[in-house]
């Protein structure tokens, strides 16, 4: 057990930080907690649910008798995440703000605003662990079902020297059953599932606010005419769900699935089957190549890889190429490769790094 250390608990209204702020205080730490409010509301409160949130917070706060700060991250959020967020999106490109949040708020301004108010270490409800010896590593969460690691990737061992993990040992199962013993009333609060900090929002109408829409073409590999889309911006790889182009007579009635978009033409090509060929890729290019380490690894190696959160990881040949860029070769064809999604590595149980894929590479 480590010494006695006073620790901010980046506390969200969820059951997760709750009880990582019950565990550090069981252990004789002393604990007191942030809010977060990173995103200035509007009139859809429906979707964003803060208020909620934050009376979640403070009834935590309450009972486990810590005290609770609230802080507004908006302008750094905006700058940091949300305008690289949207320059991506206009690229017809599909981000992960999650990662780039953690990574700019969660782990550097609210460290920072932590440290400020006297604190030893932050503390969050992510499903990860840190081992401290004999070097600072990342290692995945005990629960394979919950293991945020692929959202952490890219921290630092500064940030992370200063960060704690107190479920990565625990399954989800168990902090429920945790919260609940303890009264805790969100016990059984559903996770949330929406862009971090912005919330469960229609995701078409809300980025319309921001990004002008280009109608254009749904076609076929074989370019037929099946449709009209409402811009590539609101489509991804792999998607399946809002195509409007379901139940055609001239078609095998399997489902449609985007399997490009042609951003030159505006052009969004579609083909039929879950497990379509278009649909797979042997091969990636990525960029913005980052290890935990602050060291390069001897290249080619061979490790595993997943190119989405919860997928399991996949093996792999990588290959360092100048410029932080890379060639990842997996020993078996992925699906729905997405240029903007980031790769993370991994060796056994620790997360290495990643890379932001900018180009699947299709079966030769």
């Amino acid at each position: 057990m480590r010494p006695v250390s006073n620790i901010i608990v980046g506390l969200s209204g969820g059951v997760d930080s709750a009880v990582a702020a019950l565990l550090l205080k069981q252990q004789g730490h002393t604990v007191s907690a942030v809010f977060m409010k990173n995103w200035d509301e509007d009139d859809e409160q429906d979707y964003c649910p803060v208020e909620e949130d934050l009376a979640d917070a403070r009834a935590i706060a309450e009972k486990l008798e810590i005290e609770l700060h609230t802080i507004s991250f908006s302008a750094q959020y905006w700058n940091r995440v949300f305008a690289h967020f949207l320059k991506e999106i206009e690229a017809g490109r599909t981000p992960s703000p999650d990662i780039i949040c953690n990574r700019e708020i969660k782990f550097s301004a609210f460290l920072d605003y932590a440290i400020g108010l006297g604190a030893d270490f932050i503390a969050t409800g992510h499903y990860a662990r840190i081992e401290q010896t004999p070097s600072l590593r990342l290692l995945k969460g005990l629960d394979n079902r919950k293991d945020q690691t692929y959202f952490l990737h890219t921290l630092s061992r500064e940030q992370l020297a200063k960060s704690l993990f107190p479920l990565g040992e625990y399954a989800k199962t168990e902090v429920r059953k945790i919260a609940e013993s303890e009264g805790f009333g969100n016990y059984a609060k559903k996770d949330s599932t929406g862009i971090c900090f912005i919330g469960e929002r229609r995701f078409s109408e809300f980025l319309s606010r921001y990004v002008k829409k280009n109608p254009g073409e749904i076609r076929t590999l074989d370019n037929r005419l099946l449709g009209q889309h409402d811009g590539l911006m609101f489509y991804t790889i792999g998607q399946r769900q809002g195509l409007g182009i379901g139940g055609r007579s001239d078609s095998s009635g399997k489902p449609w699935y985007v399997v490009d978009k042609d951003m030159e033409n505006n052009v969004l090509r579609v083909a039929q089957g879950v497990n379509h060929p278009a649909l797979f890729s042997s091969a990636l290019h990525a960029s913005e190549l980052y290890w935990i380490s602050g060291e390069e690894i001897a290249s080619p190696c061979r490790c595993t890889a997943r190119i989405r959160h919860q997928q399991p990881v996949q093996a792999c040949s990588m290959t360092v190429q100048p410029g932080r860029l890379c060639t990842v070769r997996f020993d078996v064809p992925q699906r729905a490769v997405t240029p903007g999604q980031s790769i993370v590595f991994y060796h056994e149980d620790e997360c290495l790094g990643g890379a932001i894929i900018e180009e699947a590479i299709a079966d030769r």
